[in-house]
């Protein structure tokens, strides 16, 4: 009995000597699970400094812009008298003598860049990490800055304009989805409503730099800002990467494959067979190699537009963007014309500060009011699409009241008001691009979005009513027709209080996300965030 429980015990010890070529599925799962751990969450970076870096980016952004249409850095173009006496010009205009109509063309170049690549980047999201193409796109953003004030001639700096439109094109497309994920349930739209704050205060900001930097050199006023931006993007390689909700990382699909080939290689003590084991492993992964970079492009045109095909047939969204479309054509013209046409009607001395102050405050105050207001009335679709056309009709209202007053005191106070509604909108109008569609497609739902309303609203906007000037010629009626198109833009997203709409905010991809896939590349913010806003009901 001693010899066969001692026969007994020496097997079991060679067992445990012998390397296992075919591990078990227990062990097999340990070391899955040994590898998918989740890493600590970052102590410092927080959902609420996620939304203070974004905030600043995007304020940058905006001041790129007011900085290139300011006096400072634009300037303006050599004067000659009849007497063949001539005054220098100053600026970009000046240095590269730049009529008006090429003036034009730089000044809206980055929208080139900015169209043509924001659907790009989204539709990049699905294979390559959003956060990362956020860090992709600042990089670019930064170099062509930089490049802008190195140019010297107008084609080298209307080049570098439109790559920075494509790298402000990441950003646009993917912060605002990153912020409406990590945002706290009871305050989405606030935190959407301070993000597009930054617009109108990057303008004004923009102005007065671009004013006080030209005086030196125009030039100073870009390398300025690669500074200013170049932290954040390398911030965008450096801190740890977010994912997307709805999005399953490229990453996981390695991590499978890695897990399934490094196991019973590891247990192989025999270095011929590890050597043809590695020479098997780097053959099979070469040609899966081949084979994505000839199938990945295809793939992603064809996943590209069936995405295109499910967003333009949501009709919240196209009723949503439809209305957009409207608004910022007119918000586009203000910004452009809007101090001439007071100059004129009401003789205003500085009306550019005006225009400017006003806009900065409404901006600011009215974005952040209709983010709290939707947020206080329930954020829902049917709600966002109330308060979107009652503030625009109501700010229509006043706007239009202000332009048929002779005095320039009353206009001021009643034009406040009506801007102080219209720019309530920010905040709703974004909630709904973000909520209406799955979580796969808000990346492209917010490019189609910004696509739309330049394409359609404040790129042809600023032509379209110098054309109506030249031919009314005068500023009050010009400017009361221009108003009047915001009535319409409040009677289509009316139109949408009535559509049958859902918030699908927690709807999964078709594409499962495990939990090995998001062990990498967490939301800030877990399960207290997983919860979603009721659907809005039909009326």
């Amino acid at each position: 009995m001693a010899k066969k429980e001692a026969k007994e015990e020496e097997k079991a010890a060679a067992s445990l000597e012998e390397p296992r070529t075919n591990p078990s599925v227990e062990d097999t799962g340990m070391v899955r699970n040994s590898l998918t751990l989740s890493p600590p969450k970052p102590s410092w970076f927080t959902p609420g400094r996620l939304l203070i870096i974004f905030c600043f980016i995007n304020l940058l952004n905006y001041v790129d812009r007011g900085a290139i249409a300011s006096n400072g850095v634009n300037g303006s173009p050599k004067n000659c008298s009849a007497n063949g006496t001539c005054t220098p010009g100053t600026g970009i205009q000046g240095d590269f003598d730049l009529n008006n109509f090429q003036d034009g063309v730089l000044s809206s170049a980055f929208m080139v860049g900015l169209l043509v690549a924001s659907p790009i980047f989204a539709s990049l999201a699905r294979s390559v990490n959003p956060f990362r193409l956020i860090g992709v796109g600042l990089t670019v953003w930064t170099l062509a800055v930089v490049g802008c004030g190195f140019s010297f001639s107008f084609w080298m700096i209307a080049i570098c304009r439109m790559f920075v439109g494509v790298g402000e094109a990441s950003f646009i497309s993917l912060a605002a989805p990153f912020i409406d994920d990590n945002a706290p349930v009871a305050k989405k739209t606030v935190w959407l409503g301070v993000f597009y704050m930054c617009l109108p205060s990057g303008y004004a900001i923009g102005y007065v730099y671009g004013g006080w930097v030209g005086h030196y050199n125009w030039r100073y006023a870009f390398w300025g800002e690669a500074i200013l931006m170049f932290p954040f993007a390398v911030l965008g390689f450096v801190m740890k990467p977010l994912q997307l909700k709805g999005f399953a990382p490229a990453e996981s699909k390695k991590a499978f494959t890695d897990i399934e080939i490094a196991f019973p290689e590891a247990q192989d003590k025999n270095s011929k067979q590890l050597t043809q084991h590695l020479l098997v492993d780097l053959i099979v992964n070469f040609n899966k190699f081949l084979f994505k970079a000839t199938s990945n492009n295809v793939n992603q045109f064809v996943r590209f537009f069936k995405d295109m095909k499910v967003l333009l047939s949501d009709k919240v969204f196209v009723v949503n963007v439809l209305g957009y479309i409207a608004y910022n054509f007119v918000i586009g013209a203000y910004s452009y014309w809007g101090p001439k046409a007071g100059k004129n009607i009401y003789n205003m001395n500085n009306a550019d500060m005006i225009f400017g102050g006003i806009t900065v405050v409404c901006g600011v105050l009215g974005t952040l009011a209709g983010g709290f207001v939707l947020d206080f009335i329930d954020s829902t679709i049917c709600n966002a699409f109330k308060l979107l056309s009652t503030a625009t009709f109501l700010g229509a209202a006043f706007c239009f009241g202000a332009f048929c007053l002779k005095s320039m005191y009353a206009f001021l106070a009643l034009f406040a008001v009506g801007e102080l509604l219209v720019f309530a909108t920010q905040g709703p109008v974004n909630f709904i691009c973000l909520h209406c569609v799955k979580p796969s497609i808000r990346p492209l739902s917010m490019a189609i979005s910004t696509v739309s309303i330049h394409i359609f609203g404040d790129v042809p906007s600023s032509p379209l009513v110098g054309v109506l000037q030249d031919q009314v010629n005068n500023w009050r009626e010009t400017a009361l027709i221009l108003t009047a198109i915001l009535f319409p833009a409040a009677a289509i997203w009316f139109i949408g209080i009535f559509l049958h709409s859902v918030d699908k905010f927690s709807e999964d991809n078709e594409d499962k996300v495990s939990r090995i896939e998001r062990s990498k590349t967490t939301p800030l913010l877990e399960d207290e965030n997983a919860e979603t806003t009721q659907a809005c009901a039909e009326p």
